[in-house]
């Protein structure tokens, strides 16, 4: 698949020289742990055909078969303390859903913070994992990205086929995985360009983009479990809920359901 992508890429895409397509990895994210400590260079893409150990939030497995998907890592170097960089999960987000949007032809929504969905169904996730130096500053982040491709219904383990979808099965038709796999490439170096200088803009367009906003959700955080409304997303990319009792919250981690999806009624 490196020709196919190669041969989707605009010419004036900078980081022809940094990415490779691999059979079978177990993580795109933990390769490039090991690539970024040994000095690997901004703007360096691993993609996987299959994932044997890939990874969500909160210690997830993904599915991540041979031939159905995308599993994509990029690493970044961007020179900011890592207070700059709260944003990134968002900004990877839009980014996927305009590398979408240009090489299939529709737009998925995001059910914050790293899902992207479709008719309410999980498309795609993003896991973003960050190292810093002593001084607080960003060594390097790494955003990974898996989205189902090529799956028909039957592809899906049995668990996951009421809450999953692939975007053969949204567009009705097949899709090619070179050229979905090139626009991400391509949607991360603008969001790059974008990402520590037009924050407001990325972040304008995540809230436009997330379908968690106005919902109620329920949020699950250790044992504890509380019910409010998703008012908006902060600059810092936090979802605000606000709880029954008047309380209005900025929430940065947790598990946040959004009722009529993944089983939540």
């Amino acid at each position: 698949m490196n020709e196919q992508i190669l041969s989707f890429l605009s010419d004036s895409y900078p980081w022809k020289d940094r990415f490779l397509v691999l059979e079978e990895v177990s993580s795109t994210n933990d390769l490039l742990k090991t690539l970024a400590a040994q000095g690997a260079p901004h703007g360096t893409v691993r993609i996987a055909d299959r994932q044997t150990g890939g990874r969500g939030r909160r210690g997830r497995s993904f599915h991540s078969p041979g031939g159905a998907g995308i599993y994509l890592s990029i690493l970044l170097r961007p020179r900011c303390p890592a207070m700059e960089l709260m944003h990134l999960t968002c900004a990877a987000a839009v980014a996927m859903c305009n590398a979408i949007e240009r090489s299939v032809g529709l737009r998925p929504g995001i059910k914050w913070t790293n899902d992207l969905v479709f008719a309410r169904k999980k498309l795609g996730g993003i896991l973003t994992e960050m190292s810093l130096t002593a001084q607080g500053a960003v060594d390097y982040a790494i955003v990974g990205i898996g989205i189902n491709c090529c799956q028909q219904e039957q592809d899906f383990p049995e668990a996951l086929r009421s809450i999953a979808t692939s975007l053969t099965l949204a567009a009705g038709a097949p899709v090619c995985r070179g050229r979905i796999a090139a626009a991400m490439m391509e949607a991360l170096w603008e969001m790059d360009r974008m990402l520590l200088w037009e924050k407001a803009a990325l972040l304008t367009q995540y809230r436009r983009d997330c379908i968690t906003i106005g919902q109620a959700v329920s949020l699950v955080r250790g044992d504890a479990l509380s019910h409010g409304t998703a008012l908006d997303v902060n600059d810092q990319g936090a979802l605000v809920v606000a709880y029954p009792d008047g309380r209005i919250e900025a929430v940065n981690s947790g598990e946040v359901s959004v009722r009529g999806m993944y089983g939540y009624v």
